[in-house]
């Protein structure tokens, strides 16, 4: 998988488990362990309690499309040959809002309210992106 020429996050302690949920395959969500509130992007407070703990809950990998961009200029060089591409916004059960490229859905496919199901995308051995694909 050498030759991925884009741009990669950088996992921290708080995101590790994400990144290593989606390279095994799974999506995972934080969740407060006091209050209970779902979050993503993961983050070490709670935005609803202040609360410094938290757990991980795997999500159910389905949601509904909230919105999306297509995007037809590249921000970044390595992007170039993927013009164009869809950006999802999607909104999981859990709760959450997440944003991920789309797989497989034609521009003229998509509406709000289209159901979705998370992909793997492995990018590079150390990492796996979310894609979304209808469901």
């Amino acid at each position: 998988m050498d030759g991925y020429d884009k741009l990669v996050p950088t996992p921290t302690p708080e995101t590790q488990p994400y990144w290593d949920g989606l390279r095994e395959g799974r999506l995972r969500l934080q969740r407060c362990a006091d209050c209970g509130k779902v979050r993503h992007y993961p983050r070490p407070v709670c935005d609803a309690c202040w609360s410094m703990n938290m757990e991980w809950m795997d999500a159910a990998g389905q949601g509904t499309v909230h919105s999306w961009t297509i995007t037809h200029y590249a921000f970044h060089p390595g992007f170039k040959g993927d013009l164009p591409y869809i950006l999802l916004t999607v909104d999981l059960p859990e709760g959450v809002r997440m944003n991920a490229r789309a797989r497989g859905i034609a521009a003229s496919e998509l509406h709000i309210g289209l159901q979705v199901k998370v992909a793997f995308d492995p990018v590079k051995d150390d990492l796996t992106l979310p894609v979304f694909e209808a469901a």
